[in-house]
């Protein structure tokens, strides 16, 4: 707390986030939507509006600069011999990725996730790699 943000947020106390992750999907996707069980638990207590929105994660974009602006941002740190995300990851799938970015037919993580957001996740890792010192023995 000293030199840290914090970020008061009811519903992710760790028991919660346990509990979820292990419930089957059938209950996750109550309803046949993304968050059903939480939509039905306070739907009730919730106005409409906010119990029936669609989910958004961050970052999402389906704009074709994002995805442009990322793989070229990729493509550097493949380049950058110390770079620990770039060993991570097999060059040549994650190319074919940026030469045919939807050609990832299935989520690759969450709803939305797709070809623009395994980019910005190696984007991430790479400047969190550096800017706290990572080393990989």
């Amino acid at each position: 707390m000293y030199s840290g943000l914090e970020v008061r947020v009811p519903f992710c106390d760790h028991r919660i986030v346990e509990y979820a992750y292990n419930m089957p999907w059938s209950l996750k996707a109550l309803h046949g939507r993304e968050k059903g069980i939480v939509r039905t638990a306070f739907a009730e207590e919730l106005p409409p509006e906010i119990v029936d929105r669609k989910k958004s994660p961050y970052p999402k974009t389906f704009h074709p600069l994002y995805t442009q602006l990322t793989a070229s941002y990729v493509r550097q740190i493949f380049k950058d011999e110390n770079s620990i995300a770039s060993s991570l990851f097999n060059h040549e799938a994650v190319e074919a990725l940026m030469e045919q970015p939807e050609s990832l037919t299935e989520p690759w993580y969450g709803q939305l996730m797709r070809t623009p957001q395994i980019f910005a996740y190696i984007i991430q890792l790479d400047r969190w790699f550096k800017k706290y010192g990572v080393t990989l023995q």
